[in-house]
């Protein structure tokens, strides 16, 4: 996401360090690419122009045109005006006082707006909740199907409904009463939704929040319309008056626009923002992390909690200790692959390195998931003893390994050979001092 942005805008100051000596011309040279930068993102006009002013009122300061290095100091304020647009800080979700609460899911149809209730009650399922999960979309039988079918891939009960209850507000007050009896703490209600905004949605959606009073309505918007997303997240704000901003399909929209100027024009937070297919593909909205990842400065502190959410840390433990011992396995090299994976699509790993010095190589790095699933077939087709000690395979055991995989010998070697130089380097790393360091990590 923002690929195109963080491009220009690294343009931008890449030009800035080739000037030298910053002065108020070359700066407000700068600031002109910024805004074309910004409105071919597709921002809001109004969220450009105030963050401009901001930009241009710090960057003008004396201090900035003497300093050191003004140019970084530009880069600095320019993330922090970035920062403040997007709303400074991290909006948490809210709950009742006297459970459950309840979190309405409105938004339009096509939007993502089922799959991301499912999101959402995985998460807090994850984060220390009990949710229950309830379509209220009467309409659609297709929509019901959905949600039952999500509820049943991450584990969640989902209520289907008691006799008699048919209308949408039944179906809510049947929800929020069987999560009291239940002791389920959280009800989310996927609502129905159109195909644009009419006064029939709005009193169905007026109906829920006057019975139901929820804790947070949340309005699901997804990031490819651009614009459109922000004008009818703009209406419902004006209607019924969300509490906050799921933004959906934010790993397809390389400009960015939707998400810098959805807090600006409702007043409301972003909470969430889905970056993938996958019910465990969805964050909670840092605006400062996202503004560095804007300016190709890397979200190093997300990466390390995918990092800590994915690998097992016992397993962690024992692989730097077979590291020390120069023990590392075949099937150590599997095992590492399968934790790999767990975090996710690998061009969404590398998006939160920072794209600059020796790691700019990796921008827009394209990673085949077929081919890591194709070196693990390899490995498994290996025998125990074989994964064990790679030393034993040779020709006709080769040939085996590429018939049970369904590759070609020349794969196999491939994959023994890529296995080969990651022991290597891992044999330089654990001598000497870094055998010590490794050694005093696991103490």
């Amino acid at each position: 996401m923002f690929e195109t942005l963080t491009e220009k805008l690294q343009r931008v100051f890449k030009n800035l360090r080739g000037e030298g000596k910053l002065t108020e011309a070359n700066l407000q040279e700068a600031l002109r690419e910024i805004r074309l930068a910004l409105l071919e993102a597709d921002v809001n006009f109004k969220v450009v122009k105030q963050l401009l002013e901001g930009i241009k009122e710090k960057s003008l300061g004396q201090e900035v045109l003497t300093a050191f290095s003004p140019t970084e100091q530009v880069v600095q304020i320019v993330r922090d005006e970035l920062v403040r647009v997007l709303g400074k800080v991290e909006s948490k979700l809210r709950f009742s006082n006297d459970p459950p609460s309840v979190f309405l899911i409105t938004g339009l149809q096509g939007s993502g707006k089922t799959t991301s209730t499912g999101k959402l009650a995985r998460w807090l399922s994850h984060n220390g909740h009990r949710p229950l999960v309830v379509s209220v979309d009467v309409y659609r039988p297709a929509a019901r199907k959905q949600l039952s079918v999500i509820a049943q891939q991450i584990k969640l009960p989902i209520f289907e409904g008691a006799a008699g209850e048919t209308t949408p507000l039944e179906l809510a007050l049947g929800a929020r009463r069987e999560a009291t009896q239940t002791g389920r703490d959280v009800v989310l209600v996927d609502t129905a939704g159109r195909l644009h905004i009419d006064d029939a949605l709005m009193k169905e959606l007026e109906q829920l929040r006057g019975a139901l009073h929820p804790t947070e309505m949340l309005y699901v918007a997804d990031a490819m319309t651009g614009q459109d997303a922000v004008r009818s997240a703009e209406e419902f704000h004006k209607r019924l008056g969300i509490t906050g901003v799921i933004l959906t399909k934010m790993d397809g929209d390389a400009r960015g626009g939707a998400a810098l100027s959805i807090r600006h024009v409702t007043g409301q937070p972003l909470k969430f923002v889905g970056i993938g297919e996958k019910l465990d593909a969805l964050e909670p909205f840092y605006p400062d992390r996202i503004a560095s990842r804007i300016l190709g400065m890397g979200d190093v502190l997300s990466l390390i909690e995918k990092v800590e959410q994915s690998i097992d840390q016992k397993q962690a433990i024992e692989l730097q200790q077979r590291i020390v011992d120069n023990e590392f396995s075949l099937q150590d090299f599997r095992d590492q692959l399968r934790q790999l994976r767990k975090m996710g699509p690998l061009e969404s790993v590398l998006s939160m390195l920072p794209q600059i010095g020796p790691l700019q190589a990796l921008k827009g790095a394209q990673v085949d998931p077929k081919e890591l699933a194709r070196v693990e077939a390899i490995i498994n087709s290996m025998t125990y003893r074989e994964r064990l000690n790679h030393q034993i395979i040779n020709g006709s055991r080769r040939r085996r390994i590429a018939r049970g995989s369904g590759t070609t010998v020349q794969e196999v070697n491939q994959v023994l050979k890529q296995y080969a130089e990651m022991r290597r380097m891992f044999k330089s790393l654990s001598g000497g001092g870094m055998k010590r360091k490794l050694a005093a990590l696991m103490r």
